[in-house]
């Protein structure tokens, strides 16, 4: 299988995404987008064992150190970005030094962070290893860190140089953890691309079944749907919001389980179908085609229900905690129909609090 390639258009700040089975064994492919100077390695303590070796190997004299971070959600915190900043200066690490984030998008996340205020900025690269990582965060400069009150509440945006989206990581994952990438996979049919939301429908035992050729084109068609709306919208101020269909809900259901019931896949997953059924409440799309997405997750082993133990207040006041919250009004990434998301604050407050009730109450 080739290597697929394809650009994130942002002027000089743009860079590629390479595509492939076992890209990380392959450095000719992905060392030249290195700047030079030495090379640090962020990783957790699930993928070191997997791939650390392969890519010390690959990176040879240039290698200044490795930081082996724990792994979950519940430590993409700024203690947990202290530690990288540590490591950096006892290493003597100067403005020339990129860091690579091998791993999920927590440490995709962190690391990017860390590239983007230390030193008040040096290089980083994406070697995501997981679904979700390689098909959303890794792609469009989000970095940050959660805080107790909400998710991604600190960081920066701040661009790679280079994403090195390797598929024959994702047969390591275990089978929840790919199955929480596939629901950001079906997000872009939904909020952009309708003949993708049709080929995941067809093709969706192909992905389960991890055919490389089908990872591989839903990885492609979801970069490709993030790269075109993060080249017109980098910073979020407007079009790129709709990258959040489902976000809202799943957010404030992360944080209100402590970022410990549910993989961030899942909460979003979720908070999809939410949004789906609120967009039909509004007369936007059909019951049939919120039934329709509800299979499709199903399908892909995603989570439908909402958990319990918290009332609509208090999800509304989670929500309320969301970055896309703008004087006071909260924003949601909802459905006109399939392939056509909208961001709007025109919800009216009885219809949502009509949907969380039926949503809490019937779990």
């Amino acid at each position: 299988m080739g290597l697929v390639s394809l650009d994130v258009e942002l002027g000089d700040r743009g860079y590629p995404i390479l595509i492939g089975d076992g890209l990380i064994g392959q450095p000719e492919q992905w060392l030249p987008h290195f700047s030079d100077g030495v090379v640090v390695v962020v990783t957790n303590d699930t993928i070191a064992p997997l791939y650390l070796d392969t890519v010390r190997s690959a990176l040879g004299g240039r290698l200044r150190c490795e930081i082996i971070l724990a792994d979950g959600e519940q430590h993409k915190t700024l203690d947990t970005v202290a530690r990288i900043y540590d490591s950096l200066i006892s290493h003597r690490c100067d403005r020339k030094t990129t860091l690579l984030a091998l791993g999920g998008g927590v440490v995709g996340d962190m690391t990017g962070f860390a590239a983007a205020t230390y030193q008040r900025g040096v290089h980083f690269v994406q070697m995501p290893t997981t679904l979700l990582a390689q098909v959303d965060s890794s792609v469009g400069g989000k970095t940050g860190v959660n805080h107790p009150q909400g998710k991604n509440m600190i960081g920066a945006f701040y661009q790679p140089r280079c994403v090195i989206a390797d598929i024959g990581t994702l047969g390591t994952l275990p089978d929840r953890e790919y199955a929480a990438g596939i629901a950001e996979v079906i997000k872009y049919g939904l909020i952009a691309d309708a003949p993708f939301d049709r080929w995941l429908t067809e093709n969706m035992p192909r992905l389960m079944t991890r055919e490389p050729t089908a990872m591989v084109e839903a990885v492609r068609r979801s970069c490709a749907n993030k790269a075109a709306v993060v080249a017109e919208d980098e910073r979020e101020g407007g079009r790129r919001a709709i990258l959040n269909l489902g976000h809202t809900f799943g957010h404030a259901i992360e944080t209100a389980t402590a970022y410990t019931q549910y993989l961030h896949g899942e909460a979003v997953a979720i908070g999809m179908l939410m949004a789906a059924d609120l967009s039909s409440r509004l007369g936007w799309i059909s019951v049939a085609e919120v039934t329709r997405i509800r299979a499709l997750l199903q399908s892909a082993g995603l989570p439908v229900t909402a958990p319990t133990g918290f009332s609509t207040a208090q999800f509304m006041d989670l929500m309320s905690a969301d970055k896309k919250v703008l004087h006071g009004q909260l924003r949601l990434v909802l459905l006109r129909e399939v392939g056509e998301a909208i961001v709007t604050a025109a919800t009216p407050t009885a219809t949502l609090e009509a949907l969380l009730d039926d949503w809490l109450m019937s779990t």
